[in-house]
């Protein structure tokens, strides 16, 4: 934990997280929307789509190369779960695929359909460049290379982990804002469903942060156990063909284990140690 008093720059590395993103999706978005014979247009935004959820992680990596302690202390946490107790290796690959099974279960006793355990052949939104099944697997390894590199430790360093993980939490919000204008994407599509179900997604961040920050803790600032636990999350709420309020429902539930895991981790959560 004594590395983390090294990572030094929030202010730095979410400016330019934010601004970088935000130049590529807006006008990733603008060019989804115009038709071309060819799909040239879908396609270059899917180029910059890429571009901007890169950013974040090129960000991390030039700040951690300047430094050769944090260059050190990345590449001591990056490859390997060898030092992490099989029971977080667990949570982090079972917790969101029983989270939203448990949601699916409890709304069909609200009269929801049962056939929501059928497996989907078909993702809720569209890439231009990949397949969308790819997407869910690639968004997440970029982005955790950058959240979980750098950016949650910079925080970390300056609050405790409750305020780091809101904080992060309100920040992550923010910075998923352009993809809700991005032609076919999950944000744009869920957006059409309904605002209800983006606030619900925009909300599901919060305690989907302090779990996944509570996990990484644990698991001694491991970043595979931060992607295990990032790629399940979004390949078992597409996988299933789950109703909208069942992902409110699974909220709820995360909201519950989040209050119950900060109550039992209370020094782990509400301590400044550096």
């Amino acid at each position: 934990m004594d590395n983390i008093k090294h990572y030094k720059h929030p202010i730095i590395f979410y400016f330019l997280s934010i601004s970088i993103t935000w130049l590529f999706w807006f006008i990733a978005a603008y060019l989804s929307h115009i038709n071309s014979p060819n799909n040239h247009y879908s396609y270059m935004s899917g180029i910059l789509e890429i571009i901007g959820l890169i950013s974040p992680m090129a960000i991390a990596f030039t700040m951690m190369y300047l430094d050769p302690h944090l260059r050190h202390d990345l590449l001591s946490r990056i490859f390997s779960v060898s030092n992490v107790k099989f029971s977080y290796i667990l949570i982090a690959c079972f917790l969101m695929p029983i989270s939203i099974v448990l949601a699916q279960g409890i709304s069909i006793f609200f009269g929801y359909s049962i056939d929501q355990f059928k497996l989907s052949s078909v993702t809720s939104f569209s890439f231009s460049l990949f397949s969308a099944w790819f997407m869910l697997f690639l968004a997440p390894i970029l982005e955790e290379l950058a959240w979980h590199s750098y950016g949650t430790d910079c925080l970390r360093a300056r609050f405790n982990l409750f305020t780091t993980s809101i904080i992060f939490g309100m920040f992550w919000v923010l910075w998923h804002l352009p993809l809700s204008f991005i032609k076919g994407y999950y944000h744009s599509n869920t957006l059409k469903t309904g605002w209800l179900y983006l606030l619900n997604f925009s909300l599901s961040l919060f305690p989907f942060v302090l779990l996944m920050n509570w996990l990484y803790y644990k698991a001694n600032r491991n970043i595979l156990i931060a992607v295990v636990f990032h790629i399940t999350a979004g390949f078992f709420n597409e996988i299933f063909s789950t109703h909208p309020d069942s992902k409110i429902m699974q909220t709820a539930i995360l909201i519950i284990l989040s209050f119950f895991i900060i109550y039992k981790e209370q020094d782990l959560f509400f301590k400044r140690e550096f």
